[in-house]
């Protein structure tokens, strides 16, 4: 699910799908959120593009002046040394700032058979210099609590609907959390980690997709979930998948 429009150059992914779910990685179709509405930059300020050869991959979320948090299968397979030659980093999508990647922290328990510790962290090679445009979303606190129904914001460039057109303005899109319970109901035998959080409706129809991986998930302003993976795009009874910051904040990300 890989969606951005405010970005950072960055680094590509090579995900793997597990069969039968129709993964939102960088290898597959770049997309734009589906069921959301046109959104300013300015009002999601801590959303990201991770670029390669100045091609949208995936998206990620600034949270401080020279780190921005992505996806792990969007860095996956990637040499170092070559995400900071090639890395772009943009911060408004359309004419925006463009900052290299130094390097990228892949979380070291990230395992690509079933996307668990899905996260990422971006050094800038340059400081950010933050405006109207540009911003850090804070982080929660560690393990912080998420109860099912809170609504949620995830934001990017992604597919508008499954297979479909991608936008050039930058989308957001409201979804309620789904309990784990429920989650790992619906994906039956796809393992739905301590380390993942859910957010759709039953009826779908609201979703991130192909080309949003990565992307910022917001609840009570703060980062609660980055775009990870689902079943297809906005169908009904199958939630978004998202890695579960909250679960990661203690240690690796402070």
């Amino acid at each position: 699910m890989f969606r951005l429009t405010a970005v950072l150059a960055a680094v590509f992914a090579c995900a793997l799908a597990a069969p039968k779910v129709h993964l939102r990685a960088p290898r597959l179709h770049d997309g734009r959120i589906v069921g959301g509405e046109d959104a300013e930059i300015e009002e999601y300020n801590y959303t990201v593009q991770v670029q390669w050869y100045g091609y949208q991959i995936c998206g990620g979320a600034i949270i401080s002046s020279s780190y921005v948090l992505t996806a792990a299968h969007c860095t996956d397979g990637l040499e170092p040394n070559r995400i900071q030659r090639s890395c772009r980093h943009f911060l408004t999508g359309i004419g925006g700032v463009v900052i290299p990647v130094s390097v990228a922290y892949k979380n070291p328990n990230y395992d690509y058979r079933d996307f668990d510790y899905d996260i990422c962290i971006l050094e800038l090679a340059s400081a950010l210099e933050f405006s109207a445009s540009i911003g850090p979303i804070p982080l929660p606190a560690s393990e912080q609590y998420i109860a099912a129904g809170t609504d949620s914001i995830v934001t990017g460039w992604g597919r508008l609907e499954e297979g479909g057109a991608t936008p050039t303005q930058l989308q957001s899109v409201v979804v309620p959390i789904v309990s784990q319970e429920a989650c790992q109901e619906a994906y039956n035998v796809f393992l739905i980690t301590d380390r993942m959080i859910c957010a759709g409706v039953e009826e779908g129809g609201k979703d991130a997709c192909q080309g949003d991986s990565g992307g910022p998930l917001v609840a009570d302003d703060v980062l609660v979930g980055l775009v990870s993976w689902g079943y297809g795009c906005a169908r009904p009874n199958y939630p978004g998948v998202y890695t579960r910051v909250p679960a990661l904040v203690n240690g690796y990300l402070k």
